[in-house]
């Protein structure tokens, strides 16, 4: 098990929606649709004997560019909790990661907003993962 390992394998599940670029690390640009996987907190020995690692990742979707028309149809697309473009049904098509972990789960879709990039705002999402190793 190790963090990139598991950002990596995240990564690989997300490469299967047709058209997304992914980022297992936050790039220095962004083409949208793209996701960038970030590591959020983690909880040590949350069993006996150090048994259970939590691991809480975000998924940042930055979908377009805010005035395109379609921009939030898109974002629904990979919002719904199943179907080719799901990002949930994406990341929990392998729950093992590539080995790397005993369960993943996409919790939620907490914040939608804009994100702004050299003078362009781009339509976002974050999706909340949590990853037990």
């Amino acid at each position: 098990m190790s963090i990139s390992g598991i950002r990596s394998a995240m990564a690989t599940n997300l490469s299967s929606i047709p058209g997304l670029r992914v980022a297992s690390e936050i790039p220095d640009q962004i083409n949208p649709p793209v996701a960038v996987i970030s590591s959020n907190n983690i909880e040590y020995d949350g069993a006996f004997q150090g048994g259970l690692t939590t691991m809480n990742f975000t998924v940042q979707l930055v979908v377009t560019r805010m005035a395109e028309r379609r921009a939030q149809e898109r974002l629904d697309l990979y919002s719904e909790p199943s179907g080719e473009q799901s990002v949930k049904s994406a990341i929990e098509s392998d729950r093992t990661l590539g080995g790397n972990a005993s369960d993943v789960r996409v919790e939620s879709r907490p914040n939608v907003g804009s994100l702004q990039v050299n003078d362009q705002d781009y339509l976002a999402a974050d999706f909340s993962v949590v990853v037990y190793v």
